[in-house]
């Protein structure tokens, strides 16, 4: 009864708080927006340096990359049909085990542009402490 009354409580408030800023649904579907938008800005106008985030499909699995720091690399199309090569650091990381095609990532790094889509990379901490950190998201775990 009382989780029921807890659960009443909060309905009420977040109705509450929607009623009085009608905004801010349009305000968070935008913002969910603009992450995909960033990453297809970045690849139109070729930039890199760019932190983004976004989620897409694996489309294909490719082999590690172990010349000098150790990289898990995966392809993920996006929901706009553009295509990002992630590279993720697994000397810094944990690797996502078992990822396979199909599977959808959640993903937070610093884009790089190339003719191919691009690429994500700091997809993990920085040990220094000097660049943002970043992350995947694979069947509710965080790789970071």
């Amino acid at each position: 009864m009382k989780k029921l009354f807890i659960a009443l409580l909060i309905g009420a408030g977040t109705f509450g708080f929607f009623q009085q800023n009608p905004n801010a649904i349009s305000a968070f579907a935008k913002q969910t927006t603009s992450y995909e938008q960033t990453v297809s800005q970045a690849y139109q106008n070729q930039l890199s340096d760019v932190q983004v985030r976004g989620t897409g499909r694996v489309s294909r699995v490719l082999p590690d990359d172990n010349k000098g720091s150790r990289h898990q690399k995966f392809i993920l199309r996006l929901p706009s049909g553009q295509t990002i090569l992630v590279a993720h650091n697994i000397d810094l990381a944990p690797r996502i085990p078992n990822i396979r095609r199909g599977d959808s990532v959640e993903f937070y790094g610093e884009y790089e542009w190339n003719q191919k889509g691009g690429v994500v990379h700091w997809t993990h901490h920085d040990p220094r402490g000097r660049h943002i950190g970043g992350w995947l998201k694979h069947k509710g775990k965080m790789y970071e």
